[in-house]
């Protein structure tokens, strides 16, 4: 068994305008970023390329129709390097863009077309979250199929990851908050999944470590502000970049797999869904197969909020919601007839993830777990 594979390049600098020194950007590349990171961070280094900014392509997580709006306004440049300047949604569309593409990116989604590779890749995240920087999954939303699916291939790792911790500066409390607890779930799940190796559990303990006690320290500080989590950014950059490398190899499983389908149908953030799921997947595992890896993280999570492990679920939810608030999916407007329908998309759409579970789950076991989220 493959026990650990760091595909892209990895690079450190504390500020754009150092990264730009090293790479000189410039003719032959594209930036594809957000209009509020590239004033701040790009516009005054006067770099002479194209610049596309995805928020005039749709707004949310990344859709396979702002991928096709995309690329038409991409194919008005000549280019051999993509620089991916964002977050999970830019990074994304990247990954795939810088495929060929076919006549609709959903061809790629359905598996009708095989991603091929034709340009270059560089991502910079601006978030502490996805750690997609390292993956080689894209994930997209598909209107016409009415579900959310990835992509997982060869083809769509980067060829650099560029970790910049000035860049996560701008970050809205919700967006820190979400991004970082996905980090956790990444981190969480890798950890308990059967394809985990030594070296992928090593990572994803230090990130659980950096994440959880970065969050000890802002809730000490008052609670989930920019203020009070400046001088940690570094870290959570890092540990969510842990996380991406655990969850690469080992991969995700049910607490992502549910996610996508209540996240899909309410418009959710990535990192919220799973929240709302992560404690629910986690105590079915537990009272399905107590005394394997899931008393190990148990202890873990344990011993960081001190408190016994009879009460770690509750505990946890507890201090995670001093960072963002866990929200009951029937505030979204969720029924509880849809529990049912929720399960059978994620049984019938994310085998991919649910290949990964710490102990398999049933239909009837998921839609309870929906449930449970109402």
């Amino acid at each position: 068994m493959q026990a650990l594979k760091v595909k892209p390049v990895i690079h450190y600098f504390d500020t754009f305008k150092d990264f730009n020194d090293e790479f000189k950007l410039g003719k032959g590349d594209i930036l594809v970023t957000n209009e509020w990171m590239y004033k701040p961070y790009v516009e005054g280094l006067g770099i002479d390329m194209p610049v596309i900014f995805q928020e005039k392509f749709g707004q949310g997580e990344p859709s396979d129709e702002m991928m096709d709006a995309m690329k038409a306004e991409m194919d008005k440049y000549e280019y051999n390097r993509i620089i991916a300047f964002g977050g999970g949604t830019i990074v994304d569309c990247c990954k795939v863009l810088a495929c060929d593409i076919p006549d609709k990116v959903v061809d790629l989604y359905t598996g009708k077309v095989a991603p091929k590779r034709v340009k270059e890749l560089l991502v910079v995240p601006t978030t502490c979250g996805t750690g997609s920087e390292v993956t080689n999954v894209a994930v997209a939303a598909l209107p016409s199929l009415n579900l959310k699916k990835g992509i997982a291939d060869e083809e769509t790792y980067a060829d650099i990851a560029i970790l910049i911790p000035e860049s996560l500066q701008g970050l809205p409390d919700y967006v820190f908050a979400t991004s970082s607890i996905d980090a956790l779930v990444h981190a969480s799940e890798a950890f308990l999944s059967p394809k985990a190796s030594p070296f992928t559990e090593m990572y994803s303990l230090k990130a659980i470590e950096m994440i959880m006690n970065g969050y000890k320290k802002i809730v000490e500080r008052g609670g989930n502000t920019k203020e009070n989590r400046n001088d940690l950014l570094k870290d959570f950059l890092i540990a969510s970049n842990y996380a991406g490398i655990a969850f690469g190899n080992a991969g995700c499983a049910a607490v992502h797999a549910l996610a996508y389908a209540h996240g899909a149908a309410f418009h959710i953030a990535h990192g919220e869904s799973n929240f709302q799921g992560f404690t629910e997947v986690f105590k079915v595992y537990n009272s399905k197969q107590p005394d394997g890896k899931i008393a190990e993280i148990n202890k873990i999570f344990a011993d960081i909020l001190g408190c016994d492990t009879a009460d770690v679920y509750d505990k946890l939810d507890e201090f995670l919601g001093q960072i963002l608030r866990k929200k009951p999916l029937r505030e979204y407007g969720m029924t509880l007839d849809q529990a049912d329908e929720f399960a059978r998309l994620t049984v019938e759409n994310q085998q991919r993830l649910l290949g990964n579970n710490y102990i398999e789950l049933s239909e009837e076991e998921i839609a309870g777990i929906f449930r449970k989220m109402y």
